[in-house]
């Protein structure tokens, strides 16, 4: 997708890619710089996921994200997007990556509680999240957990944190 060092022009802003965070069934996000700021820019992939249908990725990421932020649970902001070139620009949250505290077997349990309190707002909105814990990163600044990628589904029980995130957060499933 992107080398290090490459530089990507959003809405007249000059972005240099800094290195890749991560690749999930949506895309890829690297850190970026611009005006000495660093965000995150998600490129937005068609590879195949076998067990996951997608139809316009961008719209979905930019529905979805509407969807999340009237929930009120922490996301990061939306800065810019690039529909031509599927090209998502976020909030940076610097901090560590939950999956991270978890292979490190530290205790995660104020998280799981901080993941408890958002649940009235996101299951109010009649919605899932992707609760795989490498979509959550603690916050440096304030130690709280912020859901980092913007997919949202219709609640289905299957699906929700009791009955399926909670596997990967305590470790009774294991993490890729």
């Amino acid at each position: 997708m992107f080398d290090i060092n490459d530089e990507i022009i959003i809405n007249n802003i000059k972005y240099k890619i800094i290195k890749l965070l991560g690749h999930g069934k949506g895309g890829y996000s690297y850190l970026v710089v611009a005006n000495n700021k660093e965000y995150v820019l998600k490129k937005i992939h068609h590879e195949p996921y076998p067990y996951y249908q997608f139809g316009n990725k961008i719209e979905t990421e930019l529905n979805d994200y509407k969807r999340l932020f009237n929930t009120g649970i922490r996301i990061p902001k939306m800065i810019a997007v690039d529909i031509d070139k599927e090209i998502i620009i976020k909030e940076y949250i610097k901090g560590a990556v939950l999956s991270g505290l978890i292979k490190e077997n530290k205790d995660i349990t104020i998280y799981i509680n901080q993941m408890r309190e958002m649940f009235p707002n996101i299951y109010n909105a009649g919605l899932n999240i992707d609760y795989y814990p490498t979509n959550f990163i603690v916050n440096k600044i304030d130690n709280l957990i912020y859901y980092i990628d913007y997919e949202c589904n219709l609640y289905n029980l299957k699906w929700d944190f009791d009955n399926w995130g909670i596997k990967y957060w305590n470790g009774l499933e294991k993490l890729n």
